[in-house]
């Protein structure tokens, strides 16, 4: 077995659907720990669930990890390749008397919780084959932990501090079923030693597990890791985070328009703060990441916020790098950027106007393709008859331009006005429509330099021409 005294992570999801947000968080956390401790961070999938579990909810959970950059050390690990070594471990504990075969009939132990119900007594499985011989027989059975009856179990969380459960109030915990097959809590078990995870980060609701656990590992004579119970995300009305929160995959996020680096920093901080900073950079988070200092109480999930650190995301991030993510948007809104300005100088222009990436998308449309109309309010105020001379006039000075350059186009289009002797908004609005077809953009000049010298021609024409037909009908 494992004896690296290092710190050693792990996340370990159920593929029995996409990547949830707080199952991200778990992974974050996991990761985070592992990360500020100069640990490793294993990637388990625990398949045992045969009949909920699919391919396409595995690609999910590596898909979502991969984008969310939670690169692993170790893994991924399959807990349905794992089956030789639990039924060896299986073996070794009926051979030691630290578990037993039952065949109690399934009418059996549902009568024995009916009468326990009836009593009022904790429903539990009440031993009636934990000190009998195993039979000569085919009839089926399961095999059942000898749980300790005596004494209680005691462990530290990082998150909830001491906690005592009796064993009285543990029952024998089923480890392999009538088929054969191995239980998720034994599972755990086996896996988190044979792979030396010192510290288990995971939802409040794996707490009955635990001490049930912890239990099977010292019958092992295993090492007993450090654990982190987390408390659940409620949606922002204090209910349980579901759909109609917007409690949807993590891959959803990245189709709605969001940087990972918001993701991560908003979900670090649904339970775990640093003073009172917000905004937090990924080598940051693994500097001043600790267990210890995630609030026990539940947290609430708040759209408002994550968008809040989207946008500062898409606006100090290197424009470089969010072009990479704006790029899959782009395709997705089947933009053809292969025509047209740099994505990064679009994302540089853009990337104060838009939430999302998604936005960003699809306002950056104009800089490479044309439109089919311009928008009607924008043309109505701004392509009006008095247009016609300045749009000719600049056009004239664009075309004549030796070189197409920002300070060249912000001259012309000053030229313009002042030639005519008009507010350089005389020119500047009626210039911005005739070239995105619509009333907004970013400055004109930087505008029309991204759309490029022949592009900014044809429309400018197409602007004039739409204003003649207005003056003449």
């Amino acid at each position: 077995m494992a004896t690296n005294k290092l710190v050693k992570t792990r996340f370990a999801p159920s593929p029995t659907g996409f990547l949830h947000v707080g199952g991200a968080r778990t992974a974050l956390y996991s990761w985070l720990y592992a990360r500020a401790n100069q640990g490793e961070f294993v990637l388990r999938i625990e398949d045992t669930d045969i009949e909920r579990s699919t391919p396409e909810a595995c690609e999910a959970i590596l898909e979502g990890m991969q984008w969310l950059g939670l690169n692993w050390d170790e893994g991924p690990y399959y807990q349905t390749k794992r089956f030789d070594r639990y039924n060896e471990i299986i073996a070794q504990m009926l051979e030691q008397g630290t578990a037993y075969k039952c065949y109690c009939s399934r009418e059996r132990i549902e009568a024995m919780r009916e009468e326990q119900a009836a009593k009022g007594e904790q429903q539990k499985y009440d031993g009636c084959c934990r000190d009998k011989a195993p039979r000569d027989t085919a009839e089926p059975y399961v095999i059942r932990f000898k749980n300790p009856t005596e004494g209680s179990v005691v462990f530290d969380d990082h998150v909830r501090g001491r906690i005592e459960i009796s064993n009285s109030l543990l029952d024998d915990l089923i480890i392999a079923r009538t088929d054969g097959t191995p239980t998720y809590n034994f599972c755990v078990v086996v896996d988190d030693w044979d792979m030396g995870i010192t510290c288990v980060v995971r939802g409040e609701d794996h707490i009955n597990n635990t001490p049930r656990q912890i239990n099977i590992l010292k019958a092992l004579g295993a090492p007993v890791p450090e654990y982190a119970h987390v408390a659940m995300i409620l949606g922002d009305d204090g209910a349980k985070l579901s759909k109609r929160h917007g409690a949807v995959g993590v891959m959803q996020y990245r189709d709605d328009g969001y940087l990972p680096e918001a993701l991560l920093n908003y979900l670090v901080r649904l339970g775990w703060s640093h003073g009172d900073q917000e905004v937090f950079s990924i080598d940051e988070m693994k500097q001043l990441f600790k267990l210890d200092d995630i609030n026990k109480a539940a947290s609430a999930f708040n759209t408002e916020k994550l968008i809040w650190l989207n946008q500062h995301y898409m606006k100090e991030l290197a424009p470089e790098y969010v072009a990479k993510h704006l790029e899959w948007h782009m395709a997705d809104q089947n933009i053809d950027i292969s025509n047209g300005p740099a994505l990064a100088n679009v994302v540089s222009a853009l990337a104060e106007r838009a939430k999302t990436l998604k936005e960003l998308a699809a306002s950056s449309r104009y800089f490479y393709e044309d439109f089919a109309e311009f928008e009607e309010v924008a043309a109505k105020k701004h392509l009006r008859g008095v247009a016609k001379e300045p749009l000719e006039l600049v056009q004239q000075k664009l075309a004549a331009l030796p070189e197409w350059t920002l300070e060249a186009i912000h001259k012309a289009i000053e030229d313009t006005a002042a030639e005519l002797e008009v507010g350089m908004g005389k020119v500047g609005m009626p210039l911005r429509v005739a070239v995105t077809g619509a009333g907004m953009s970013p400055a004109v000049d930087l505008t029309v330099f991204l759309i490029g010298k022949e592009a900014c021609a044809q429309r400018i024409s197409k602007a004039i021409e739409f204003v003649a037909n207005r003056i003449n009908s």
